[in-house]
């Protein structure tokens, strides 16, 4: 399902990123290779007060939405802004306001942004709530686009392809991780957003006109699927797809317990009834239980402050996917596993959280962390998701609305998740 809202943005390009993990090739003018130009308009409320005064952000300049450093003593919020250079420079901005060279290489592919989803991930590097944030930011790391460009080498798309780019973009490709197709777990992972590439520069995410990807590291999107709602399913819906697999928690019959109904959760639900599965949903909010039952099919609902409830379920589940993303007390939720049963966790709080040896060793219970998925987690994902018709529930909105999606996902106020409309925002001068 998706709701569109309007956009009133005339005409809009971002300074394209630079996915690589070995960092951007330097080049002179004249040796005939394309480079990106484009065209900027914000509302002055979208950027700084000096990014968005007059002249800054006319036509004629091609611009990167960054999140800008903090000043000691403001206020934590970090809108994004543009940042601005000419329209007729052969050079491109990297995040560290840097000028380099666009060239394609070995492997290369070029692709249009339709689509960014927004991720609660975003928001905690937006925020530095875990102390990573390299300022400034570029977010956005669930891309679907079309490619129109490749470089030599490259065999597996073409131009025309609709494509997708997830949570990171190049990997170490020897490591035993890499080896074994577990590249997201690669010490060296070069992450989409707010990562580093080999030659130490910060990477730049998915709110940008144009990405440069190896192909490697790209997944093709079903025809099936709409592009809107399938670029969510580059992080969140590999997110809980990778585990479920690989912890063998897809067999039909087999009782799933989902904990939060958001980003992450919606499609927990929806990839476990396509398995056949009894799915439950464990909230913290009553009035959830509806939606669970009667729109998303979900068998059960758990109210997981109610006693009584979980009682009365303890010892039921063979698997649980924990996908909150706050501080939530485990102990409670590990009762409603069966013995040996798997609880997954896929959130990632802020806070630590707290994990009882006496609510595991008994029964031989486990708990398992689980990271994105690898590149092939992530085709197989979209195949399946093709083939049953699944796509995150998406609100559609406009870049000069991405401030104010920010805020509404820090309130959880989102049905289910905010997606980008890149080139809408675009316009025809795209």
């Amino acid at each position: 399902m998706s709701l569109r809202r309007r956009s009133t943005v005339r005409s809009m390009m971002i300074v394209p990123s630079r996915y690589r993990g070995r960092g951007w090739r330097r080049g002179g003018d004249g040796d005939g290779r394309r480079r990106p130009t484009g065209v900027l308009d914000l509302p002055p409320r979208l950027g700084s007060e000096d990014m968005a005064s007059p002249g800054r952000n006319r036509s004629g300049t091609t611009c990167c939405l960054q999140i800008p450093a903090p000043v000691a003593g403001e206020d934590e919020q970090h809108p994004l802004e543009p940042r601005t250079h000419t329209k007729h420079s052969r050079t491109l901005m990297n995040a560290s306001n840097t000028a380099q060279f666009w060239v394609l290489r070995d492997g290369d592919v070029t692709i249009k942004v339709l689509f960014c989803g927004i991720c609660h991930t975003d928001l905690h590097v937006i925020k530095n709530e875990w102390g990573n944030a390299m300022y400034p930011v570029v977010p956005g790391h669930e891309v679907v686009g079309v490619v129109t460009d490749v470089g030599p080498g490259v065999t597996k798309f073409e131009a025309g392809d609709t494509v997708g780019v997830g949570y990171f973009v190049d990997s170490c490709r020897s490591c035993e991780s890499c080896s074994t197709g577990h590249e997201n777990y690669c010490p060296d992972v070069v992450l989409a957003s707010n990562g580093v590439d080999g030659d130490g520069a910060t990477t730049q995410g998915g709110f940008s006109d144009v990405v440069v990807v190896d192909q490697d590291y790209v997944v093709r999107v079903p025809r099936s699927l709409p592009p809107d709602g399938a670029a969510p399913l580059l992080c969140a819906g590999v997110t809980v797809y990778s585990p479920m697999v690989q912890y063998g928690l897809n067999a039909p019959g087999k009782r799933l317990g989902v904990v939060g109904l958001g980003g992450l959760g919606h499609i927990a639900v929806k990839f476990g009834k396509a398995f056949g599965m009894t799915v439950t949903v464990i909230s913290s909010s009553p009035g959830k239980r509806e939606e669970a039952i009667e729109r998303l099919g979900a068998d059960e609902f758990l109210v997981s402050s109610d006693p009584e409830q979980m009682k009365a379920e303890a010892g039921t589940m063979d698997g649980i996917i924990d996908t909150v993303s706050a501080w939530h007390p485990l102990a409670a939720l590990l009762e409603l596993l069966k013995p040996m049963g798997q609880m997954v966790l896929v959130g990632v709080p802020s806070k630590p959280l707290e994990l009882p040896a006496f609510a595991v060793c008994p029964s031989g219970k486990r708990v398992a962390g689980n990271g994105v998925g690898s590149v092939g987690d992530c085709q197989a994902m979209l195949d399946f998701a093709g083939e049953h018709g699944i796509t995150a529930d998406v609100e559609v909105v406009g870049m000069d609305y991405v401030n104010k999606a920010i805020e509404r996902l820090e309130r959880n106020d989102v049905r289910y998740r905010f997606v980008v409309d890149v080139a809408g925002s675009l316009g025809a001068d795209a």
